[in-house]
């Protein structure tokens, strides 16, 4: 029997499935657990104290894209770097915390909503936007 694809309107995406959700979550407390521990072999990573943030899965799970970010943010681009180097090994580590049918490819990726959050409450705490915001206007 075929499964058929959901049915969507020209220009319409589906998101995540719950199932990328659940195993990109199960994947985030591995990679947590793998930094904080320090059982990788890469100075870089082992020195830093690092915050995965999300994992994003593509649909057919082979693919994870990681969110990272180093405490502080410091040497942030030295980091990632050294992560995706290392990739094989932190995947090899995952697959034995994690058990699935594949082990996805990781690819980290700096987060960057921090830096988004506080662009955001710069910007609301402008005279100009308190203004706008306390007379409600639209």
């Amino acid at each position: 029997m075929r499964m058929q694809k959901a049915k969507t309107s020209p220009g319409q995406t589906t998101g995540p499935s719950q199932r990328q959700f659940r195993v990109g979550e199960v994947i985030r407390r591995a990679l947590s657990e793998i930094f904080a521990h320090g059982d990788l072999h890469v100075p870089e990573v082992s020195e830093a104290s690092i915050t995965v943030t999300e994992v994003r899965l593509s649909p057919d799970l082979r693919r994870a894209q990681v969110y990272v970010m180093p405490l502080g943010g410091m040497r942030a681009e030295e980091i990632a770097a050294a992560l995706n180097a290392s990739s094989g090994e932190i995947r090899r580590e995952v697959a034995r915390t994690v058990t699935l049918k594949f082990s996805a490819q990781l690819s980290f990726v700096l987060d960057d909503s921090f830096d988004r959050m506080s662009h955001t409450q710069e910007m609301l705490a402008r005279p100009e936007v308190a203004r706008d915001l306390d007379s409600g206007v639209p």
